[in-house]
């Protein structure tokens, strides 16, 4: 070993694989799982030393699971997590253990629900987000709505693995709703939207964008109409962000990647298709 040499503590790599799992595209993080345990070659130290990326990773992506008996998914988020690694479900009000390397539920238990004005809140809005992703999601989203000191919070997933097309992606979204403090009128309603698409045929491109969402909505005491008019704002935020990401996509195809093809051949100048002897193609095919 060089003098200048160092040798790698088992905390510089544990930062160093829990980096490369945090960074796993959608739909991904097995294979990328995987690499980094033959990187590391000490399955221990990656399983224990690495389990906070794994619940990381699993809550920031919104995964979702399946609860046995339930007939709709729920989302593995901040916003559920309970104490002891286990997490609730608010529409079958089960709290349930979440292994974050299997990706499975276990444990159920059923839970009562203190506060019943919030849950009125929460059940119309639920109701309403159910009917949204049923119109607008083509049968991919998953829509929950968690509550936390009396505060609701919205979050999306959709995704499409498509991996023997060789790309994958995720939609998330998640937003504030401003119900359930009494105050009726015009309120904020705040949220994130985050897209992610890898797409590696002979090659290695992702597409990373978020937008920030700020817009006014009317909030009465009107559960039913409250949850349609918040749903309404939150198609018209979706439909414009989704536009915009196409139309940039667009952009970018005639214009950015279009620059990155060679504009002429090696030789500088344009093939002459009414003169091809002068390149002496029969010869050169002999």
């Amino acid at each position: 070993m060089a003098a200048n040499d160092t040798q790698i503590t088992e905390a510089e790599k544990i930062r160093i694989a829990s980096n490369f799992l945090l960074s796993a595209p959608p739909g991904e993080f097995n294979e990328v799982f995987n690499d980094v345990r033959m990187l590391l070659n000490d399955d221990t130290l990656l399983k224990e030393g690495c389990a906070a990326a794994f619940a990381e990773y699993n809550k920031e992506q919104f995964m979702p699971v399946k609860l046995e008996g339930v007939e709709k998914q729920t989302l593995i988020t901040k916003y559920n997590e309970r104490p002891g690694g286990k997490f609730f479900d608010p529409k079958s009000k089960n709290t349930f253990a979440y292994s974050h390397l299997r990706k499975e539920a276990t444990d159920l238990q059923s839970e009562s629900v203190e506060d019943k004005s919030t849950e009125l809140w929460r059940k119309a809005l639920q109701e309403e987000a159910d009917k949204y992703i049923d119109s607008h999601y083509e049968g991919t989203g998953i829509a929950a709505i968690f509550v936390n000191d009396s505060t609701l919070t919205l979050c999306i997933e959709s995704h499409r693995f498509q991996p023997k097309n060789f790309w994958n992606g995720r939609w998330r979204s998640q937003y504030v709703l401003p119900v359930g403090d009494g105050i009726s009128g015009t309120q904020q309603l705040k949220g994130i939207i985050k897209v992610q698409v890898h797409y590696y045929e002979d090659g290695n491109v992702q597409l990373v964008s978020t937008k920030e969402v700020n817009a006014k909505v009317q909030i009465s005491a009107d559960y039913a109409q409250t949850a349609k008019e918040i749903f309404k704002v939150i198609l018209l935020e979706e439909s414009a962000y989704q536009d915009a990401v196409q139309e940039n996509y667009q952009q970018m195809s005639n214009t950015t990647f279009k620059a990155l093809r060679r504009q002429l051949p090696v030789t500088g100048a344009k093939f002459d298709w009414n003169n091809t002897h002068a390149y002496r193609i029969v010869v050169d095919l002999k």
